[in-house]
């Protein structure tokens, strides 16, 4: 379990105060202008050493990641790009870092900035999030009043600007090429990569798109060394973590830990256990709406961590956890995230724009139990067809909760077909 020492956002339930004055008292825009100072590469160095791994979902290596831009300008300004869209259902701890604790997402974004040669940053904001947007703006005039932003920023020498943008509410626009679009005043669809952004991003120009959580520990790691980071959670998956936990657990919640924490410990010591307790514990979605579930049995065992949650076939993704009791009914829980993907699918790539709406309405029948066993496998197999057919990863984030359910729950499914075949309809099936 993370001592209170160690933890990287200590505002996150808004328990103090969330200004400026506030935060230096925590210890944020503390001797920035030295961390500046370290230089871009030595920078670029310890995050690469602190292990730390994007926090967006898709956990690519952050120091890495960032060695992509260009050492040198060919003439062009290079950008940072900040997703705070956050619309993976299920997650919510962006909000909270953006809610209650900007400022250590505001000094991250300057030193971020600045190890990748950027002046200027954009956070993306989401569109729903209106009172984040006002706290976060609020945060950012406050440092440019300090001369913490703007014209040698901190006293480093470094001339920054920060802009906050508010979408309007697109999942797609998460996605960072999409987003970028956006950004540009144009429809949020996915661009086909190369270029990569870190080529030709925003404006034709380098940029590196981040997660929220991904820049706002990098202060932080800086400041108590990669060592200090590296030293949690197993190798490859190092650093604190926020989880959000939602579902049937007795006290939902959203709270930073180690990673590769026990899902047990994590559930135990921050929900107060499941609720109707673990024999009740039927699945878990344990990462956002777009990986696969597990079986309870099989989670009770598992360790919250990329490289685990990847071997049991599904992901740590954004690390919201969505827990489902046996009150669940699981077809029809995924049944919803696929009519959510086909909402949502911006309609540029054949197989998403089609498979979507076919793979929703032959759920829907498997949730009334309408449909022909042969089905689920002609189902599967769509799914297949989707999956890394589409320029971005919306295709295959629609295939794979119904191919979780499919490999687990293929026995709960046929159960359904044959009630319904018999004219005795279950109660589970009994909308």
């Amino acid at each position: 379990m993370l001592k209170d020492q160690d933890r990287i956002f200590t505002n996150i339930y808004g328990m103090d105060d969330r200004s400026l004055k506030g935060a230096q008292a925590r210890g944020h825009w503390d001797g920035t202008a030295d961390l500046i100072g370290l230089g871009r590469d030595k920078i670029v160095e310890v995050m690469k050493a602190s292990g730390l791994r994007g926090r967006g979902g898709a956990g690519f290596p952050t120091g890495l990641k960032w060695s992509f831009m260009p050492k040198e300008s060919d003439g062009r300004p290079a950008y940072l790009v900040i997703n705070a869209d956050e619309s993976e259902p299920g997650t919510c701890k962006d909000r909270e870092i953006m809610r209650h604790d900007p400022h250590t997402l505001i000094e991250g974004a300057l030193i971020a900035s600045f190890a990748m040669g950027a002046h200027a940053c954009y956070i993306y904001i989401r569109g729903e999030y209106i009172r984040e947007k006002e706290a976060l703006q609020n945060a950012i005039d406050e440092a440019y009043e300090a001369g913490f932003l703007g014209s040698d920023a901190c006293g480093s020498g470094w001339d920054f600007d920060l802009y906050l943008h508010h979408g309007a509410g697109a999942y797609i626009c998460g996605e960072e090429t999409a987003l970028i679009e956006s950004l540009e005043g144009k429809k949020g669809m996915p661009r086909m990569k190369p270029p990569f952004p870190a080529g030709a991003g925003l404006y034709g120009c380098p940029t590196t798109v981040n997660n929220v959580e991904s820049i706002a520990v990098v202060p932080t790691i800086l400041r108590r060394g990669a060592e200090w980071f590296a030293g949690f959670g197993r190798p490859n998956n190092a650093g604190t973590k926020l989880f959000a936990i939602s579902g049937h657990v007795n006290r939902p919640c959203v709270v930073e830990e180690a990673m590769s924490i026990s899902f047990e410990e994590l559930i135990e010591t921050h929900c107060g256990g499941i609720r109707g307790g673990w024999d009740n514990l039927k699945a878990v979605i344990p990462g956002g709406s777009s990986v696969p579930l597990i079986p309870g049995a099989q989670m009770r065992e598992a360790i919250m961590d990329f490289d685990y949650l990847k071997e049991q076939k599904s992901g740590l993704g954004t690390a919201a956890v969505i827990v489902m009791d046996n009150s669940t009914d699981v077809v029809k829980a995924i049944w919803r995230l696929s009519a959510f993907y086909k909402h949502e699918s911006c309609g540029q790539c054949t197989p998403c724009r089609e498979g979507t709406g076919w793979m929703m309405r032959v759920m829907d029948r498997l949730v009334k139990g309408d449909a022909e066993v042969e089905e689920i496998d002609m189902l599967l197999d769509v799914t297949k067809q989707v999956e890394g057919h589409t320029i971005c990863a919306l295709g295959d984030a629609a295939a794979w909760p119904i191919q979780g359910l499919i490999r687990h729950f293929r026995g709960e499914i046929e159960d359904r077909i044959k009630h319904k075949r018999t004219g005795r309809v279950s109660a589970v099936a009994a909308e």
